[in-house]
């Protein structure tokens, strides 16, 4: 079978690497990939991103299955593109798809069908937004309500500091935000205080298959400080999330969020991605649905799938759930960190063009995943804000840690910035 990927990032390298371990997948397309993906022999770079040109390549070449990896393609409607021509794709509508595109849909949504989430209020007025912050004080949290590549999210912890987040994403000219329906407005919402997990699941109508747990780290610098980003390192599996809170996200969060688009009328087939945050009695709230996978959190995660990707996608896009509910993954038991190398200027303007050296051929147990990399003159260079992802399996947290800087510290390239404590909470427990 002929595979198609959507994307350019580590994601869908990582999506892109795995696929190619099936016994039943002939070539891997990935459109429009990066300067990984054109380096591996089982992989092949489609320079496609417009949506109705990627169908009627698909449609052309006998691709038997299309994987969507980023978010702006499937809020676009690729999945809705796709299907409307008999194309077997996997990943929500563009309806289903407002779960993430729009954080106010998704805020009514988990209100209207009681899943645990923070207090909030929707905003368009500038003047309406200021004065809830006055009144409500800091810390608290300020998100832009449409897709803003992992960077529209500010934690403030001074009522100043919300002001500015407020102003910079309600501006009319702001170009890092799609605006969900075109309208520009913040979410805000109460602070939350405990540890962060990343919950994913393949999900078909009211089935769910759990992926392995995983915790992201989001603000650039080491100790959890500086600006947020879209991850700058992750590992697998997340000790924060206990058997019992895993029963109960299925139970309060994964199953209840499934029925409620089914019965809404937007039935869910994708990755499903819940951002939790645990408190310290184990009370779990969810910061935020996604439509796909988590990145960098995909590159560990898929680095311990035992089982075939092909064949749980093949289930999940069956035209009945029943297929999927026979799947049983296996994972390796070991632990997977993956530590993410960034550019220069990286979450703000970014500098491209920076040759990237000591790129070695992967070892056993570990792989750099490429994201921002393209090709120039034979060389190989940054192409924008998280370039590598150097992901290594180990016994314990602190063992892949080890493993993931030495590939890290191998690698070069002028502005790389990278954090040293990826794992940090995983080692100290």
């Amino acid at each position: 079978m002929k595979v198609l990927v959507i994307g350019s990032g580590g994601r869908e390298h990582a999506l892109a690497w795995k696929l190619t371990q099936s016994p039943q997948v002939q070539m891997v397309y990935v459109a429009p990939g990066n300067a990984g993906v054109a380096l591996d022999k089982n992989l092949q770079v489609l320079p496609l991103t417009d949506i109705v040109a990627l169908r009627e390549w698909a449609q052309s070449n006998d691709i038997g299955l299309t994987v969507v990896g980023p978010e702006a393609p499937l809020a676009a409607g690729v999945v809705d593109e796709f299907r409307a021509h008999g194309l077997r794709i996997f990943g929500p509508t563009k309806a289903a798809a407002q779960l993430e595109s729009s954080k106010a849909f998704s805020k009514a949504f988990m209100q209207r069908h009681h899943i645990p989430t923070a207090a909030y209020q929707v905003f368009e007025d500038a003047k309406a937004a200021h004065e809830y912050v006055d009144a409500q004080g800091a810390p608290i949290v300020v998100k832009a309500d449409g897709l803003a590549a992992g960077k529209g999210v500010v934690v403030a912890t001074s009522k100043q500091e919300a002001h500015e987040a407020i102003d910079h994403m309600l501006a009319p000219d702001h170009t890092g935000i799609q605006h969900a329906g075109g309208k520009a407005r913040v979410v805000i919402e109460e602070f939350l205080d405990g540890e962060e997990a990343s919950f994913m699941v393949v999900a078909h109508g009211q089935v769910a298959v759990p992926l392995a747990t995983s915790q992201d780290h989001k603000r650039l610098l080491d100790g959890d400080q500086g600006p947020n980003t879209g991850g700058m390192g992750a590992y697998s599996p997340a000790p924060v999330v206990t058997p019992e809170i895993h029963a109960r996200v299925m139970r309060e969060v994964i199953q209840p969020t499934l029925k409620g688009m089914e019965s809404d009328g937007i039935p869910y087939t994708g990755f499903l991605y819940a951002g939790l945050m645990i408190g310290k009695q184990g009370q779990i709230k969810v910061l935020e649905f996604n439509c796909r996978m988590g990145d960098p959190e995909t590159q560990p995660i898929l680095i311990r799938l035992k089982s075939d990707l092909l064949a749980l996608l093949l289930a999940a896009t069956e035209p009945e759930p029943s297929q999927l509910s026979k799947t049983e993954l296996e994972w390796d038991r070991r632990v997977a960190l993956g530590v993410v190398m960034a550019a220069h200027g990286y979450p703000g303007t970014v500098r491209r063009g920076d040759v990237i050296h000591g790129l070695k051929a992967d070892k056993p147990d570990a792989m750099v995943f490429h994201a921002a990399t393209a090709m120039q003159s034979a060389e190989i260079v940054t192409s924008g804000g998280r370039v590598l992802c150097a992901t290594a399996l180990g016994d314990t947290v602190r063992q892949a840690q080890a493993h993931a800087y030495e590939l890290i510290d191998a690698i070069h390239f002028d502005g790389a910035q990278v954090r040293r404590d990826i794992g940090h909470r995983g080692v100290k427990r």
